[in-house]
């Protein structure tokens, strides 16, 4: 599976290092720590994932009208006040009931982590994603983690696919995630 394109990637030329622009980003996936500081970083990607996360979870859209369609609700504030009220197995996707409890409790956590205000309490790519497979399977999970090479091709694997690039050596900065799911 690959997501991307939340909106964020620019080309720009080789010698370039900075680039100022208007963001074009999707509402709804923006990082909120963007409208105070202006710049897009790693930990955006990790919050724009989070929402892809509920997406999942909720069958909803990252921006809805409410059944009397008179009202425009944020999916996250949705989700984190049903985290909140312990209310979470009541906006799930019908197509998730029969899933382990634990299995959606896990998914759930993760995509809360994701949403933190604070950039900086986010989880990494990388740890998103050995949360993911530790969620899909315990065992897997626990030989990726006890892999200590750095050169492993597992490690490589998850590395490049589990995080944003941002590279001032290339034509394109590109801030889309990709995630290996089925290796």
């Amino acid at each position: 599976a690959k997501v991307s394109d939340f909106g964020t990637s620019k080309s720009i030329a080789l010698e370039e290092t900075h680039v100022t622009t208007r963001v074009q980003g999707t509402f709804g996936y923006l990082d909120p720590e963007y409208f105070r500081s202006n710049q897009f970083t790693e930990t955006s990607d990790v919050y724009s994932f989070g929402v892809v996360l509920v997406e999942l979870l909720t069958g909803q859209k990252p921006v809805f009208s409410t059944q009397s369609e008179e009202e425009v609700r944020s999916l996250v504030t949705f989700f984190l006040l049903s985290m909140q009220k312990d209310s979470l197995f009541d906006v799930l996707d019908q197509t998730l009931m029969y899933a382990p409890e634990e299995d959606i409790e896990a998914f759930a956590k993760l995509a809360k982590r994701c949403l933190n205000l604070n950039g900086k309490k986010r989880p990494t790519m990388k740890q998103a994603a050995l949360q993911l497979e530790w969620i899909r399977s315990p065992e897997e999970a626990n030989a990726i983690e006890q892999c200590t090479d750095e050169d492993s091709d597992i490690d490589d694997a998850i590395e490049l696919s589990a995080t944003a690039s941002y590279s001032t050596s290339g034509l394109v900065l590109n801030d889309s995630v990709t995630l290996i799911l089925d290796a």
